[in-house]
């Protein structure tokens, strides 16, 4: 299937473990496509997925995810170098901390290459070096990222099963279906109408130093992934004593905390605009093009958009091919348009302010939806 051959690099190492799980094959006179998906249009994609592995789309540049590293790794010595020659008062304090979360987002967009398997053609090198920039770099669990993210694009914007969207209902309410549904039974866990003004206080700056912050340590635990635990512990030793050394334990705190909520707020604005502003809801088993072009949008190309994104500003081709190296969404983006317009799927692309602007302008349209159903209804 789809979902299958565009998650997994090594197909041979996969289908040897399947394997055993064959139960037969389908009678030839049987559909091979279910009646809920558009046959035409998976046959139109299995074409250009064959098109983009002959023009070599899904090979890795390995240089510039180098350089990419390497710009990583000198930001990250200067946010330290900066308070160790201009001292600790507020300018060289502030300083810091912007290069640092510079640094730290731009790991993560790292990592996530790395969690996709798009950097090296091995396996292996693709998961060592997901485990130095996510847990050692950052401080957080590689492996609870690659657990949480597989089923967000597996299911984009479904419910139950896009851990991206478990924050409905509890913090805000996700969609125009879900937020009349929400108000038809009177649900009111917060005021819903008001989640477009309470976003910015919440979700941006909360959603690392918080949330993620605890639940990446307690799945690393119950599962049991030692390793990644060995290597967060690493990047915490190397901060604290680093920045130790310099600050005091007041002032420290005051450091990780802001450059967290930093971080946060860029990862959140930048993530959301593909996703919140698009439809959310159950699960319509459709076909792959249909699942993820309902659930993502792009934002348009420039340089500082491709880097400030970590070209996540090409969401549509990320969804539809994620193991594809960042570098080359652009060059597949044409033919994912054609395809689109072949058969009349719309293809969104925004400017970067008006897919932040979008996040806040859909938040408050379903706070308005709920509250008109839980008044009316």
């Amino acid at each position: 299937q789809d979902a299958f051959v565009a998650f997994h690099v090594d197909k041979r190492l996969v289908s040897k473990y399947l394997k055993p799980l064959q139960i037969g094959e389908l009678a030839p006179d049987e559909p091979n496509v279910e009646p809920t998906k558009n046959k035409m249009l998976v046959e139109d994609f299995r074409e250009l997925r064959a098109t983009v592995e002959k023009m070599g789309l899904l090979k890795p540049n390995q240089l510039f995810f180098f350089l990419h590293l390497i710009h990583i790794l000198l930001l990250d010595a200067a946010a330290w170098l900066i308070l160790f020659y201009f001292g600790t008062s507020l300018i060289p304090f502030i300083a810091s901390l912007v290069v640092l979360t510079v640094s730290q987002i731009q790991a993560s967009w790292l990592q996530h290459d790395l969690g996709h398997l798009s950097v090296f053609r091995t396996i292996k090198w693709n998961h060592l070096l997901h485990k130095f920039v996510m847990c050692h770099l950052i401080g957080a669990s590689a492996k609870w990222w690659t657990l949480l993210h597989s089923q967000h694009h597996a299911k984009p914007n479904c419910f139950r099963k896009d851990p991206d969207i478990d924050m409905h209902p509890f913090l805000f309410t996700l969609g125009k279906k879900f937020s009349v549904e929400l108000g038809i039974k009177k649900k009111k866990y917060m005021p819903y109408n008001h989640q477009h003004k309470y976003f910015f206080i919440t979700l941006p700056p909360l959603l690392f130093p918080t949330y993620f912050h605890c639940h990446t340590f307690y799945i690393a635990y119950t599962k049991r992934y030692w390793a990644d635990l060995a290597w967060m512990l690493s990047f915490y030793i190397r901060f604290f004593f680093m920045y130790g050394s310099l600050l005091g334990i007041k002032s420290l705190l005051a450091y990780y905390f802001i450059f967290r909520m930093l971080e946060s707020s860029w990862f959140v604005w930048v993530s959301q605009m593909n996703h919140i502003p698009m439809d959310i809801y159950y699960d319509k088993n459709l076909d792959w093009v249909s699942t993820q072009l309902q659930a993502t949008c792009n934002v348009e190309q420039s340089l500082f958009n491709d880097w400030f994104t970590g070209h996540l500003n090409f969401q549509i081709e990320h969804h539809l091919f994620p193991t594809m190296p960042r570098h080359n969404y652009w060059k597949v983006a044409p033919l994912v348009k054609s395809l689109c317009a072949k058969h009349g799927i719309e293809y969104q692309c925004k400017p970067l302010l008006t897919a932040f602007a979008d996040i806040v302008h859909s938040l408050k349209n379903s706070g308005e939806l709920w509250l008109d159903a839980y008044l009316h209804k």
